[in-house]
């Protein structure tokens, strides 16, 4: 067994799929995706459903890794996510400069949902945090690390 994607539905897939492949280094990978027909009706339950998008390698892995699979429907259903609404939360990554990766996020079109904070775990290291936005609304975590003298 093993983990192969995290799927984000967008509005528009093309400007979703730049804004995590500027900010975070994600690349495509395969093909992009046109999808329609009785067999995507019927996993869907959705009539009519037609699905467009690609894959992107999330940074740190090699090309079988998993991906953020990002696809938009031709009639998708739009909700405003909060950082404690039930379900899936946000998607996080370890970045190496907080405020150099903070600043494009909010040039590419992403804000800022509370502070950075930087919290001291001992042992684990001293970790430097944000909530973020991405373009669409979908909630990002922002880490970054540094080791303890011992």
């Amino acid at each position: 067994m093993r983990y192969v994607h995290t799927n984000l539905i967008a509005k528009d897939w093309r400007s979703l799929s730049n804004f995590y492949q500027k900010v975070f280094g994600c690349k495509p990978i395969g093909h992009q995706r046109d999808l329609s027909g009785k067999w995507i009706e019927d996993i869907t339950g959705i009539k009519n459903a037609r699905i467009t998008g690609e894959h992107l390698l999330l940074p740190g892995y090699k090309d079988n890794g998993p991906t953020l699979e990002i696809f938009s429907y031709n009639d998708a259903v739009d909700n405003e996510k909060q950082i404690n609404s039930c379900g899936f939360s946000h998607i996080a990554f370890e970045v190496q400069n907080m405020e150099n990766t903070v600043s494009l996020l909010k040039k590419e079109g992403g804000s800022v949902l509370g502070e950075i904070v930087t919290k001291d775990y001992g042992e684990a290291g001293t970790g430097t945090f944000v909530y973020a936005k991405d373009i669409e609304g979908n909630i990002i975590e922002l880490q970054s690390w540094v080791k303890n003298a011992p």
